[in-house]
C-alpha cells in the first residue's frame, strides 16, 4: 500500500520544514509495517511537498497513528503545515 500525502507548508518555513523532515523520516520508517518513506518538493510551488510512504497495509498506517512514534512525527512536522495534509492510499502498481 502506498500512502500519498500532499503537504502544504507555510510560505517562508520551507527550509526549517526540510530540516525537521530529515529528522522525522527515520521515525516513520521505524514503524511496524513501514517499508520506507520519501518526501519530494514540488517544482511549480516550492511550498508544496509530497510524502510517499510504503506500508504493509492501510491498517499498518492507521496503527502507526495510535503510537508514540506518530506523536514524535507529528511534533516535528505538523506545525509547518498551512492546512491539514491530504492523505490517500494507493494499491500496488498495475501488472504490466
Amino acid at each position: 500500500m502506498l500512502e500519498h500525502a500532499l503537504l502544504l507548508v507555510t510560505a517562508g518555513e520551507e527550509a526549517a520544514f526540510e530540516i525537521s523532515m530529515r529528522r522525522a523520516l527515520p521515525i516513520i520508517e521505524s514503524a511496524e509495517g513501514c517499508y520506507g518513506a520519501e518526501v519530494r518538493r514540488q517544482a511549480e510551488d516550492g511550498s508544496i511537498y509530497l510524502l510517499l510512504v510504503r506500508w504493509a497495509s492501510i491498517d499498518a498506517h492507521l496503527a502507526f497513528r495510535e503510537t508514540e512514534l506518530f506523536a514524535s512525527w507529528r511534533a516535528l512536522t505538523h506545525h509547518y503545515y498551512s492546512e491539514s495534509p491530504r492523505v490517500t492510499h494507493f494499491h500496488e502498481p498495475l501488472a504490466r
